[in-house]
């Protein structure tokens, strides 16, 4: 082969394609449209992670957390149970939940239609 002569075609017998100038990136195909199923557990995810963040943010602050079933089951637990600490840890779990939810809410911009 000599410097001047063309390149020999690719094997699968189409034309070489040029090469894309730097810091191209090539165009991204169209997302699948989502079925109703992906957008209804979505909203139920939404609901859930509220309810649940709410729920743990709340019920360990009201009179009925010292008074709670599991908690006097083990008797020897329930000092460690009703400690501002452990109060606390229940609650940033019960915010964590509500950061999941608020995400996930964000994102559900992704299935409407512009």
């Amino acid at each position: 082969m000599t410097p001047n002569s063309p390149a020999p075609d690719p094997p699968n017998g189409q034309p070489p394609q040029p090469p894309a100038p730097p810091g191209h990136t090539p165009p991204r195909p169209p997302p699948a449209k989502a079925t109703w199923m992906e957008k209804a557990a979505a909203v139920v995810y939404c609901i859930f992670c509220l309810e649940i963040g709410l729920f743990l943010l709340v019920y360990p602050w009201l009179p009925s957390w010292e008074k709670n079933y599991l908690i006097n089951l083990h008797p020897a637990l329930s000092g460690f149970l009703t400690t501002v600490q452990f109060r606390g840890a229940v609650s940033g779990l019960g915010l964590l939940n509500l950061f999941a939810a608020i995400g996930e809410i964000i994102g559900l911009r992704r299935y409407s239609s512009r």
